[in-house]
């Protein structure tokens, strides 16, 4: 098949990733799927897909982020959409610096990521908010951005946060977007 309509799905949620390849297989896609940097490698070796959907958060606390940055030094051309249940705009800047074409936060769909694909460039008419941004969303912000830079690492996050590392595992897990 043709190497620009292979897609990878690198998702370590079993039926989501079943879901998301039904889906994409309908659209004429042929979908291969990973659920960890491991995974990606191995496929890498044999694969040069021209499409990917990566999530953020893979299981065992590993980072999609990772996936993104393998993927893009793999195949530069290749169009990369991070789907995430942990929206940040910390993780939106490093997803897009490391060559992902679009973040995405969940529940997305099939169509959402197929738009996600198709636009190169950003959008100078998407409007502006006028509300101003809240002390939680400012916190949430803070921690994500310090999740990055410590390579998603809880315990250093916490530490560089000055807080407990379970009540930082608890702020996580109550911010989740599901």
């Amino acid at each position: 098949m043709d190497a620009e309509r292979q897609l990878l799905i690198v998702e370590d949620d079993d039926a989501f990733a079943r879901t998301l390849t039904r889906s994409f297989e309908r659209r004429g896609y042929q979908v291969l799927r990973a659920a960890s940097v491991d995974d990606v490698k191995a496929l890498l070796n044999e694969h040069r897909p021209g499409y990917a959907v990566v999530d953020l958060k893979l299981a065992s606390g590993a980072s999609g982020l990772t996936c993104v940055q393998i993927l893009h030094a793999h195949h530069p051309e290749m169009l990369i959409v991070v789907l995430t249940g942990y929206a940040s705009i910390a993780t939106a800047v490093e997803a897009i610096k490391l060559g992902a074409r679009h973040y995405l936060a969940k529940p997305a769909n099939t169509d959402d990521i197929e738009a996600a694909f198709a636009r190169a460039h950003g959008d100078t008419e998407v409007e502006l908010t006028e509300r101003t941004t809240s002390i939680k969303t400012l916190e949430w912000e803070r921690i994500h951005e310090t999740l990055a830079a410590t390579g998603f690492n809880i315990s250093e996050t916490a530490r560089r946060l000055g807080m407990h590392r379970r009540t930082l595992a608890r702020k996580l897990e109550k911010q989740r977007i599901k």
